[in-house]
């Protein structure tokens, strides 16, 4: 399985919250070795498109915050996030 497929519409879904901790639990049974070969492949396809999941909502979340800036005579207005 690819990790370069498309995420599929059950992940879409997710809230961040709910991909963050389905992705925990991957990585929590990878690292305790649970279960087959197979399975592990599986788990760590589905976890790294959780992963990207939770960085698209990530990335969204950071276009829509405003910050709150204090113009000339001080009132207060919300201006665009910038990152730079």
């Amino acid at each position: 399985m690819s990790v370069e497929k498309k995420v599929p519409a059950d992940i879409k879904k997710m809230s961040f919250e709910a991909a963050l901790d389905e992705l925990e639990e991957i990585v929590r049974t990878l690292e305790a070795g649970d279960g087959d070969l197979d399975h592990a492949i599986d788990a760590y396809a589905r976890g790294a498109m959780l992963k990207r999941h939770c960085e698209n909502k990530l990335m969204d979340a950071k276009t829509r915050i405003d910050k709150v800036v204090l113009g000339a005579e001080g009132d207060p207005y919300a201006e665009p996030f910038d990152t730079e």
